[in-house]
Order: structure tokens, then C-alpha cells, then sequence
């Protein structure tokens, strides 16, 4: 079982800038799995936003966040994070962590992940 706490969403004006942090617990060692954001908005369905696998060697970013968002995890303190910069009102949306047990690697589809935070708002005012 892996547990997961998503932190770090509010309300913030376009061009800002927030970090979200999700923290694992559990008995399944962190570092033996890969991590992904993800991120829905109200009527849309969820969708991959960055992927990180389990040594942080390969990560993947959606194209509307390439080079404004950054996904990178501390194994030691079994935390994985994303970094939001240059925010759009677009990027409003609750924002989930998950944990893929299984392949380890920057999977990009919701139903490959094995378990899920409770979501964070991110909203963001023009």
C-alpha cells in the first residue's frame, strides 16, 4: 500500500509561480516506483501533466507545460514535486500525484497507476 498527500495548491495570478509537493508513505520502498502529476478541470477528464520514473533518470512532460513546469523527487525524503512556473488560467485545475508500482517508468495514462492523492486546487486569475 502507498499512501500520498498532495500540498502546495492555491490561487495565484497568471505569470506566478507554485510548487506542489506530494508525499509518499507506506511500506513499499519509494524509490522502486515511478511518479506522475496529473490534473483535472471541471469537465474534462484527467490528464497526464509530468512523469517521472523511479531514479528521476527520465521524465515526460505534456507539450502545453514543456519548459514552464518541472517534475523532479528526493527519494530520500520520499517526496516528488512539480514545479509550476510562468502559470497560465488554463493550468486551473486540480492537480493529482499518483504512484505507478508497476512499470517504473513515465507512464502516461491514468489507468497504469496503482494509487492516487486526494487532489490540490491550483487556480490560476488573469
Amino acid at each position: 500500500q502507498v499512501q500520498l498527500v498532495e500540498s502546495g495548491g492555491g490561487l495565484v495570478q497568471a505569470g506566478g509561480s507554485l510548487r506542489l509537493s506530494c508525499a509518499a508513505s507506506g511500506r513499499r520502498s519509494f524509490s522502486s516506483y515511478a511518479m506522475g502529476w496529473f490534473r483535472q478541470a471541471p469537465g474534462k477528464e484527467r490528464g497526464v501533466v509530468a512523469a517521472i520514473s523511479w531514479s528521476g533518470g527520465r521524465t515526460y512532460y505534456e507539450d502545453s507545460v514543456k519548459g514552464r513546469f518541472t517534475i523532479s523527487r528526493d527519494n530520500a525524503k520520499n517526496t516528488v514535486y512539480l514545479q509550476m512556473n510562468s502559470l497560465k488560467p488554463e493550468d486551473t485545475a486540480v492537480y493529482y500525484c499518483a504512484a505507478d508500482i508497476v512499470s517504473g517508468g513515465v507512464a502516461t495514462v491514468p489507468g497504469l497507476y496503482d494509487y492516487w492523492g486526494q487532489g490540490t486546487q491550483v487556480t490560476v486569475s488573469s
